[in-house]
C-alpha cells in the first residue's frame, strides 16, 4: 500500500527522503522536520535524483496530489508513500501533542519559562530584524497617539500573532499612553485551525477576545470574487467589534512584503501606480483609523522569529483551501503569489530591489507622470503643460 499515516512514516527507522511537494513559499513558511521541497508540477524533472534503494515519503496539503505522484511512482518500481491527510495531518498531530502535554500538567513554570524565551528573543535576537522596524513604522508613520485603544487584529497567522507580542513588548517598554484588545474573530474556522489559534494564545500568553461571525458560510456560495467579498466583510466585522469594544483604531498584520507586492500588482494587474497605505481613516465608521505596524518589517524575518522558536501558525484561514487558488491549494497560485515569485527572483540578482519598489512610491515625480488621480478628480500633464513660460 502506498499510503501511510505520520505515525507510520516517523516509526520507519531506515533512512529516507521526505519530501513537501507543496510550492516553495508555503514550504519556506513551515515544513515538516528534515523534509525537503520538490514542488509537484516540476515532480517529474526530478525523478533521476530519486533511489529504488531508500524509501520516499511524500508530503502534500491533504494527501491528494501526494496520492497521485506515490501511485504513479509505485508502478515505476520506487518505495513510495503518501501521508495520509498530507500537511494538515501532521499540524492535527503536533495541536494533538500539544494539548496532551498541557492535559498531562505540564509544569507552569516551564510554560511561563518558554513565553519569557519567546519574548526576549524578539527584544534580542530579532531587535535588528524586527523590534526596530517595528517600532520605526509607529514613530515614521505616527500611527499611536496618547488615548488610543487599539483592536490588535489577529487571525491566527505568524504575521498577527507577532504584532500581538509586539504591542505587549511595547507597553513592557515604556509605551503607556494607549490600550490595547486583542480581538479574534471567528468567521467559521474549521476545527483545527480554531484550536491552534486557542493553543498558540495559551503558548504566547495573549489574552484575546473573540467573537463569531457566519462569514464563510455567507461566501459560500459566491462564485464571482468570493476573496475580494469575504475580505470586506471580515474588515467591517473588525470596524464594528473594535468600535463596540470603545476602540478608536485596528491594527492589522500586514508586512513589507504585502506592501511591495500590492505596488507591483496594481502596475501589473490594475494599470495603475498606488501602494498599501501604512495608516488609513475608515470611510464607513467615522472616526475609526486602519493601522499597520508591521510595516517595515520583512516577511522573511517573521518567518525566521516562528522557526526559531518552534511555533506553528495556520497559514490560511479559508475553508475553500483546497479549491481556492490565492490561498495556496492544488491551482497554480494567485497573482499575488505570482508576484512574490517574481520579487524573489529579482532580488537573488540585485538584494536593492524590494527596497527600491517601496520607495518607488515615496519618489512620484509628477513632472513626469502623464496623468493622476487627486481626491476622486483626475488630472493630465496637459492640463499645465502650456502653462510654462
Amino acid at each position: 500500500m502506498y499510503r501511510k499515516s505520520v505515525d507510520e512514516m516517523e516509526q520507519d527507522q531506515r533512512k529516507k527522503r521526505i519530501i513537501d511537494i507543496r510550492k516553495e513559499e508555503d514550504f519556506e513558511r513551515e515544513t515538516y522536520p528534515g523534509a525537503e521541497n520538490i514542488y509537484w508540477e516540476e515532480f517529474f524533472s526530478h525523478r533521476g535524483e530519486l533511489s529504488k534503494e531508500q524509501p520516499i515519503y511524500l508530503i502534500c496539503y491533504t494527501g491528494q496530489k501526494s496520492d497521485e505522484l506515490a501511485e504513479e511512482l509505485t508502478e515505476q518500481g520506487f518505495e513510495v508513500y503518501s501521508i495520509q491527510g498530507g500537511y494538515r495531518a501532521y499540524l492535527r498531530k503536533k495541536l494533538s501533542e500539544l494539548m496532551e502535554q498541557e492535559d498531562a500538567g505540564e509544569k507552569e513554570e516551564q510554560k511561563r519559562q518558554r513565553t519569557k524565551d519567546i519574548e526576549r528573543s524578539i527584544i534580542k535576537k530579532f531587535k535588528k530584524q524586527i523590534w526596530r522596524p517595528f517600532t520605526k513604522s509607529i514613530n515614521a508613520y505616527d500611527m499611536i497617539q496618547d488615548g488610543d485603544k487599539i483592536a490588535v487584529c489577529i487571525s491566527g497567522g505568524k504575521d498577527s500573532m507577532l504584532m500581538a507580542k509586539l504591542f505587549q513588548e511595547l507597553e513592557c517598554h515604556g509605551r503607556k499612553n494607549f490600550e490595547v484588545v486583542f480581538l479574534v474573530m471567528n468567521p467559521g474556522y474549521n476545527e483545527i485551525n480554531y484550536e491552534t489559534i486557542l493553543q498558540n494564545a495559551k503558548v504566547l500568553d495573549v489574552p484575546i477576545t473573540v467573537f463569531k461571525t457566519e462569514i464563510f458560510d455567507t461566501v459560500a456560495d459566491i462564485t464571482e470574487s468570493p476573496c475580494y467579498l469575504c475580505a470586506r466583510m471580515r474588515r467591517g466585522y473588525l470596524y464594528s467589534k473594535a468600535r463596540e469594544l470603545g476602540c478608536n483604531k485596528i491594527a492589522l498584520g500586514h508586512h513589507f512584503d504585502d506592501v511591495i507586492e500590492t505596488i507591483v500588482m496594481g502596475m501589473m494587474y490594475g494599470a495603475q501606480v498606488q501602494t498599501m497605505m501604512p495608516k488609513l481613516h475608515s470611510t464607513n465608521f467615522p472616526g475609526m483609523e486602519l493601522i499597520r505596524p508591521l510595516y517595515l518589517i520583512r516577511e522573511t524575518d517573521i518567518i525566521h522569529w516562528a522557526k526559531y522558536n518552534d511555533l506553528h501558525f495556520i497559514q490560511c484561514a479559508c475553508r475553500f483551501t483546497e479549491s481556492c487558488a490565492s490561498c495556496g491549494g492544488t491551482e497554480k497560485g494567485s497573482k499575488r503569489a505570482q508576484v512574490k515569485k517574481l520579487i524573489r527572483q529579482l532580488e537573488k540578482d540585485n538584494p536593492y530591489v524590494p527596497m527600491n519598489i517601496f520607495r518607488s512610491v515615496e519618489n512620484v515625480n509628477l513632472d513626469t507622470v502623464i496623468g493622476y488621480k487627486q481626491h476622486g478628480e483626475r488630472h493630465h500633464f496637459l492640463d499645465t503643460y502650456n502653462d510654462i513660460e
